[in-house]
């Protein structure tokens, strides 16, 4: 198993040391910035064809979108809210489980489909080199994923635990739609468990993305995913610990 990046764990202890040097309203401000670019990237990802501008719209205004299909509006919507439930989760210290990957399924898929519910079909993703397993074999698949996640939790590298809670879930492929959407917002849900900042994989990455995650799926080599979320979750830390280094200079003057 891989040890977590040790530049990485100190800006990690910086950022938890000293982010309330920030103001309240200056956190706020970069949560909500954070929230909508997550929200217009795992669903563009998907298929979703509203813009960035648009899903601020939708999300801060509750602005209708004209022209757009009434699901990619709902997709917008549920996914800000099915992060606003994985956070109210971690503000709990509520663990990863299945119930919640559930929850966060129906949320996800409101006013959709009937959402928290494991296929009864086979399903192929496109473009991909791995098939999902079969709905008999997806479900003893679930049963050790579930028991494995709770077993490393206490003993995985936390990073690792991250990548492997994503790739691993998606592999399985277990709901009939909505499974990337679901991975990315458990992803988030490990990282933030573990003191981490929530990261948002970009669309103009998904190929990397894809590939790392099919390597995973075909193979078992968890490193690039590993490395993917790394890189992402350093990127983060570096451009909120500025801000909290800018205003501990000013603080000083």
């Amino acid at each position: 198993m891989c040890m977590e990046k040790v530049e990485l764990l100190k800006k990690k202890e910086f950022y938890n040391e000293n982010k309330n040097i920030l103001s309240v309203e200056l956190r706020e401000k970069i949560d909500k910035a954070f929230d909508i670019d997550f929200t217009y990237n795992s669903t563009t990802i998907e298929g979703n064809t509203l813009t960035l501008i648009e899903t601020k719209a939708v999300l801060e205004d509750k602005i209708s979108i004209g022209g757009k299909e009434l699901r990619e509006i709902y997709e917008v919507i549920n996914h800000n809210k099915a992060f606003d439930y994985v956070k109210k989760c971690i503000e709990q210290n509520e663990t990863l489980d299945e119930i919640k990957i559930k929850d966060i399924h129906e949320i996800l898929t409101e006013n959709i489909m009937q959402g928290g519910i494991y296929r009864n079909t086979d399903v192929v993703i496109t473009g991909a080199k791995h098939t999902p397993p079969t709905p008999n074999e997806m479900y003893n698949q679930l049963k050790f994923f579930y028991e494995e996640m709770k077993q490393n939790i206490s003993t995985m590298d936390p990073i690792e635990l991250v990548a492997w809670t994503h790739a691993e879930f998606v592999k399985i492929h277990p709901f009939p739609d909505g499974n990337g959407r679901t991975s990315r917002l458990i992803m988030n849900y490990q990282l933030m468990s573990n003191g981490y900042l929530p990261v948002s994989i970009k669309v103009e990455d998904r190929l990397e993305y894809y590939n790392a995650l099919d390597l995973y799926a075909t193979t078992g080599n968890l490193k690039p995913f590993i490395e993917l979320i790394e890189n992402l979750e350093e990127k983060r830390l570096d451009e909120i610990n500025r801000m909290i280094e800018q205003q501990m200079e000013t603080g000083n003057k």
